[in-house]
């Protein structure tokens, strides 16, 4: 009788319960305008969405929040992790 399958499923339960801490938290502070654009950023790109929850929940823990968050400000996280784009010049010889 070994305890590996109780401590993975305590493991797994602790994740769940963190990950609706999470959700309620983010459900507080968002509208639900940026709920849904986050909801479709975490289809496509699941690292994104982390990362710009993650910095909601850090600016929220040090009182930098006074509103909830639109879909705008949303789209401003968004664009500010985007890597800023090459321009390539084509010369015709």
């Amino acid at each position: 009788m070994s305890e590996g399958p109780t401590q993975s499923s305590d493991s797994v339960q602790a994740q769940r319960e963190k990950q609706l801490a999470r959700e309620n938290i983010l459900r507080v502070l968002l509208t639900s305008d940026a709920r849904q654009r986050l909801t479709n950023i975490r289809m496509v790109r699941p690292e994104t969405a982390a990362v710009i929850e993650d910095n909601i929940i850090r600016l929220a823990a040090e009182g930098k929040i006074k509103k909830a968050i639109t879909d705008d400000e949303i789209k401003a996280f968004l664009a500010s992790l985007q890597q800023p784009k090459r321009e390539f010049k084509i010369k015709w010889a």
